[in-house]
């Protein structure tokens, strides 16, 4: 009898302490979730050392150059087949454009860290409530770009075996692409899907478009990712399908991000709550003594 009651009251004590155990791991979790005030000493270490180790794990990856060739045979059959194969035709008739093709080859080199930069930028200071969720969108795409990177190595265009495609900045001897010229030997050159110039593009142009407040700039977040598929053909520095890939990308990290705050990261507030001011307590009243009475 004793035993049994010393049992019951144990169950019942762990019992009531399980929903205030829940309830602690839920506020840590939603604490967790919670949109911060970006600081922006950790903003500029983070993104540095990202881009660090993003550069540093694409160019670690191993160039295997016959997987990578056969590969490039296969998308160009493959888009062969659905009627898609245009990138050769395009990649033609802008390089008998001289003006176009340098201003295509600069733009293929500067922008796609400039204007997402830029974008982060700009996301910092004008709405800091979604800040967070939206970086982590492209952290995310870009994490998944190298697993992409990894498993299937791509030789772009340019470096195809057996087809007449022109390596522009070769041709035209353009200042600032990783991928031809010099700097080549310091960039991994099979590393085409997914391609990130399409993943960051569109999430700059995505951003803009659902957060900007000025009708030309919402345009141009629509244009901008139109604009660098063109080029990343016209350079033959991507297949279309690659563009693909780095939508793909992108839907994960927007995925990951809807699932870790509950919403879209436009959805988010713009602006965080002011940190809540600790209230000075009330002084005690002051005692007095009482007198004794003759």
């Amino acid at each position: 009898m004793g035993d049994s009651t010393v049992t019951t009251l144990e169950g019942r004590e762990a019992a009531a302490a399980s929903p205030v155990e829940e309830t602690a791991a839920t506020g840590r979790l939603r604490r967790l979730r919670a949109p911060r005030r970006p600081r922006l000493w950790f903003e500029i270490l983070l993104i540095a050392v990202s881009y660090a180790t993003y550069s540093l794990v694409r160019n670690a990856v191993p160039e295997q150059r016959a997987e990578a060739l056969r590969n490039a045979d296969l998308i160009w059959r493959l888009e062969g087949r659905l009627g898609a194969a245009f990138e050769e035709s395009v990649n033609h008739a802008v390089n008998s454009v001289t003006w176009l093709v340098v201003g295509m080859n600069y733009y293929y080199a500067t922008l796609h860290f400039a204007v997402t930069l830029g974008v982060l930028v700009w996301l910092y200071r004008r709405h800091p409530g979604r800040y967070a969720a939206t970086r982590l969108v492209l952290f995310v795409t870009t994490g998944f770009a190298l697993v992409g990177f990894y498993l299937f190595p791509l030789a772009p265009p340019r470096l195809m075996n057996g087809q007449n495609f022109i390596d522009t900045v070769l041709v035209h001897q353009t200042w600032g692409s990783m991928a031809s010229g010099d700097m080549k030997n310091v960039s991994n050159q099979y590393a085409a899907m997914p391609s990130m110039h399409i993943g960051w593009s569109l999430w700059c142009g995505l951003t803009l478009f659902a957060l900007a407040s000025v009708p030309w700039v919402r345009v141009l977040g629509l244009v901008y990712p139109v604009l660098t598929l063109v080029v990343i053909v016209a350079t033959a520095n991507h297949f279309w399908l690659d563009a693909v890939g780095g939508v793909l990308c992108l839907a994960v990290g927007y995925g990951v991000a809807h699932a870790w705050y509950g919403r879209r990261p436009s959805a988010l507030p713009r602006h965080l709550p002011a940190p809540a001011t600790r209230q000075p307590e009330p002084a005690a009243p002051e005692r007095v003594p009482l007198q004794k009475q003759v």
